[in-house]
């Protein structure tokens, strides 16, 4: 039986969501685009506010994509998301990836980004995202690594941020460093012919340096995270506070650099 799902750290927070709507096929999806064609069928596993689905859709239509995730709310925006873009390919249902409620080889691809970090059972997720795939189709996952987040200047608060985040994640049953295990975790489910990657998110323009260090300093005040993180006895209000002003701080630095570094698999079925 699969495990429960794990408590999804960073919830849905308009923080969060900040971050989720910035993404593109483009920046978050890059290992993948090259197989994709008009025509194909995908699910995407954890489709959040739907940027990503969205470009998939455009990328495979007239083929169909189908876009999955835990919550009515979120689904909510991601269909939203592809009104606006006035894309018509794309359908919208609540799933949980450990037992995916369609039958066996329904899609040519299946997608998931961030999300085996949040899950009870990574290995058993791909084992599901496997078998609703057709043979010779496509299971991709990116997944950040956060223990090999690296910034400049240095700052021991953010470091103490960085411990805490990944205490807090893997107490809500995640694994924060989900990018180094996705080829391991691959190969537990049963896929032999797999292709690794690596890729990353760069923060080191003002601009970009002000929304990533705004929306993390939001985030650690302000989120479920920051909520998991009091209740679960792993910082006080007040520790949080300091690790958002040292976020706000590093914003404000003119050589600030952020590294955010992803493991990506595609794995054919």
């Amino acid at each position: 039986m699969p495990k429960e799902t794990a408590v999804y750290t960073h919830g849905h927070h308009e923080s969060v969501l900040r971050s989720h709507r910035w993404r593109t096929a483009a920046n978050s999806a890059a290992y993948l685009i090259g197989e994709l064609r008009p025509g194909l069928r995908v699910l995407d596993v954890g489709c959040g506010p739907g940027t990503i689905t969205a470009d998939l859709a455009a990328l495979v239509a007239p083929g169909r994509v189908t876009a999955v995730d835990t919550t009515q709310e979120i689904l909510g925006q991601a269909a939203a998301t592809a009104s606006e873009r006035g894309l018509d390919n794309i359908e919208f249902a609540l799933a949980d990836v450990h037992a995916l409620e369609f039958p066996d080889d329904s899609f040519d691809v299946v997608h998931a980004h961030q999300v085996l970090q949040h899950v009870g059972d990574p290995v058993q997720a791909l084992r599901e995202m496997r078998r609703v795939c057709r043979p010779g189709g496509i299971v991709a996952a990116r997944d950040s690594d956060y223990a090999a987040m690296v910034w400049f200047p240095e700052s021991p608060v953010m470091d103490a941020w960085q411990e805490l985040y990944g205490r807090v994640a893997r107490a809500n049953g995640g694994e924060p460093d989900a990018g180094r295990r996705l080829l391991s975790w691959a190969r537990e489910a049963g896929f032999t012919d797999i292709t690794p990657t690596a890729a990353s998110w760069c923060f080191a323009t003002p601009e970009s340096r002000e929304w990533w260090s705004s929306l993390w300093a939001d985030r650690t005040v302000g989120s479920v995270y920051a909520k998991l993180a009091v209740d679960g006895g792993h910082a006080t209000p007040q520790e949080l506070g300091a690790i958002a002003e040292a976020w706000h701080a590093w914003g404000g630095q003119g050589d600030g650099w952020f590294m955010v570094p992803h493991g990506e698999i595609l794995c054919r079925a």
